[in-house]
C-alpha cells in the first residue's frame, strides 16, 4: 500500500448522505484512508499522483449478495427459472466442485469485481462442504485483494452447524480477518426445518455475527409464515438481510425496517428466474437500507452498470406507476452507500467521507459512450460499462491501473478457471 496518494483534478462523486457531484476537485489518502477531499489541495511529499483530469472519481461500488463461486459456471443456465436453477447448478453442479474449483472460482470472481469498479463484496457461500472447501474459498477471497464479507452458509454433516461455525469464525477470523470478514449466511426459516433455523441464529448470536437470509422469495404464504417465525423467536432485529424479499407487502417490508433490518435486490436474476418483481423502491419507502446483489453469474451479468440500469428501469417502469420518482442518484446510493450499510461496513465504505477506508474507483471519460456527459452521475447509472473503468484502489491499494489488473497472474487464473469449469460440467 502506498502511504500518501493525491488523486488530482478529477470529477469527483461523493454519495454521503446522497450522491452530489462535487466539481473537479482532489482526493487525499494517508495510509489507505481518505484524508481529505476539495479543490486545489497542496503536493504531498513523497505522495504518489494520479491525474484524474477527465476522468470521474466516486466510491467503489458494493455488491451485498453474490455466490462468488459460481464464476466457472457462468451462463450455464441462462434461460431457465427458479426450479432449473436449484437441480441444475445446486443439484448437479454445485457437489461436482471440489476445493480447487472453489477457490478458481472464488478467485476469478472476486477479481472481476474488482476489475469492474466493485471493491466490496458480501460473498453468499453455499459452497462450503467440507473444511477444504471453506480453506479454499478464504484463501481465494484474500488472495484477490478485494474487500470480502463472507456469508457462510453449513453444508455438511446435519447437527454440525454450530460446531463447524465456530471452528470456521476461530481458525479463520480469529485474529480479525483482516479485509477479509465473516456473517452467518443462513437458509431458514422459508428453505430449511425450523431447528436448522434457529441453530444459524443461535450461530449468529454465539459469535456476535449479522445474518444474511433468503426470505420473501417463496410466495405471500411462505414469506408470512417467515416472519411470523421470525417474530415467534426474538430473530426479528438488526444486523440481518432479507435477500430478495419480493412477496413481502409494504407492511411487511415495514415491519423489517422498524426492526433494523436491511433488504438485498437482485434485480436481473429475480426477473430472469422468476422470483418476482424488485422491491427497489418499496424496501426504501419504508425505510430499509436497500442493497443491489449480481447473485449468480450462472444466469446473470457480473457488473454494478449492469445492475444499476436493471433496477432503475425496473423500478421506473413498475406496472402500478409509483416508481417515476426513483432516480439515478438513488440506484448509486444503493450501489454504494446503501450497499455498504447492508453488508454492515457503512462506517467503513461506500462514500469519500474523511476517515473512510480508501475504495475508490476512476471511470474513464474519454470514450464514444462517455463524451459530453452532462450529469456524470446519470453517465454512471445510464451510460458506463466496465470497460470504462481505469484504476481501482481497495484501502488505499492501487489493484488496477490504466486499464490493468495488478498483482495476479491473470492467465494462471483463467486457465485454472477453465479447468475447472470442464472438470465440474464434465
Amino acid at each position: 500500500m502506498i502511504k500518501a496518494l493525491l488523486i488530482k483534478n478529477g470529477t469527483v462523486i461523493d454519495t454521503e448522505p446522497e450522491p452530489v457531484v462535487l466539481g473537479q476537485v482532489d482526493v487525499r489518502v494517508e495510509d489507505g484512508v481518505l484524508a481529505e477531499v476539495g479543490p486545489g489541495l497542496p503536493d504531498v511529499p513523497g505522495a504518489e499522483v494520479i491525474d484524474a483530469t477527465g476522468r470521474i472519481v466516486l466510491p467503489g461500488f458494493v455488491d451485498t449478495h453474490r455466490h462468488t463461486w459460481q464464476a466457472g459456471i457462468r451462463a450455464v443456465a441462462p434461460d431457465v427459472a427458479f426450479d432449473g436453477y436449484l437441480s441444475r447448478v445446486l443439484g448437479e453442479l454445485a457437489p461436482a466442485h471440489r476445493p480447487a474449483d472453489v477457490h478458481a472460482g472464488n478467485l476469478a470472481g472476486a477479481l472481476e469485481c474488482l476489475d469492474t469498479g466493485i471493491t466490496t463484496l458480501l460473498d453468499w457461500s453455499h459452497i462450503q462442504l467440507s473444511p477444504a472447501h471453506t480453506e479454499a474459498t478464504v484463501r481465494a477471497l484474500r488472495e484477490s485483494g478485494i474487500r470480502a464479507v463472507l456469508g457462510w452458509c453449513h453444508g455438511g454433516e446435519p447437527g454440525g452447524l454450530v460446531r463447524e461455525g465456530l471452528r470456521v469464525h476461530e481458525e479463520h477470523f480469529g485474529a480479525g480477518g483482516g479485509l477479509v470478514t465473516m456473517v452467518v449466511a443462513a437458509l431458514g426459516p422459508e428453505i430449511v426445518a425450523e431447528e436448522h433455523a434457529l441453530a444459524e441464529w443461535r450461530l449468529a448470536r454465539e459469535l456476535d455475527l449479522p445474518v444474511t437470509v433468503h426470505m420473501g422469495v417463496g410466495g405471500p404464504d411462505s414469506a408470512a409464515r417467515g416472519l411470523a417465525f421470525m417474530e415467534a423467536n426474538g430473530l426479528l432485529g438488526p444486523r440481518t438481510t432479507y435477500v430478495h424479499a419480493n412477496s413481502y407487502t409494504d407492511d411487511d417490508l415495514k415491519r423489517v425496517a422498524a426492526s433494523g433490518g436491511n433488504v438485498s435486490v437482485s434485480p436481473v436474476d429475480e426477473m430472469t428466474l422468476g422470483l418476482g418483481y424488485p422491491v427497489s423502491g418499496r424496501a426504501r419507502a419504508a425505510g430499509a437500507p436497500t442493497g443491489l446483489g449480481i447473485d449468480t453469474v450462472s444466469c446473470a451479468p457480473g457488473d454494478m452498470f449492469s445492475l444499476m440500469r436493471a433496477a432503475y428501469l425496473l423500478e421506473r417502469g413498475r406496472p402500478d406507476g409509483g416508481g417515476m420518482g426513483f432516480t439515478t442518484r438513488d440506484v448509486l446510493r444503493m450501489a454504494t452507500l446503501e450497499g455498504a450499510e447492508v453488508v454492515g461496513l457503512g462506517d467503513v465504505v461506500g462514500s469519500l467521507r474523511p476517515g473512510k477506508q480508501a475504495d475508490l474507483q476512476l471511470l474513464r471519460t474519454d470514450t464514444l459512450g462517455m463524451a459530453a456527459a452532462h450529469d456524470p452521475i446519470g453517465a454512471v447509472v445510464l451510460n458506463a460499462d466496465p470497460g470504462v473503468v481505469e484504476t481501482v484502489l481497495v484501502g488505499g491499494r492501487v489493484v488496477k491501473r490504466d486499464g490493468q489488473m495488478l498483482h495476479q497472474d491473470l492467465a494462471a487464473v483463467l486457465a485454472s478457471l477453465t479447468e475447472s469449469a470442464d472438470a465440474v460440467t464434465r
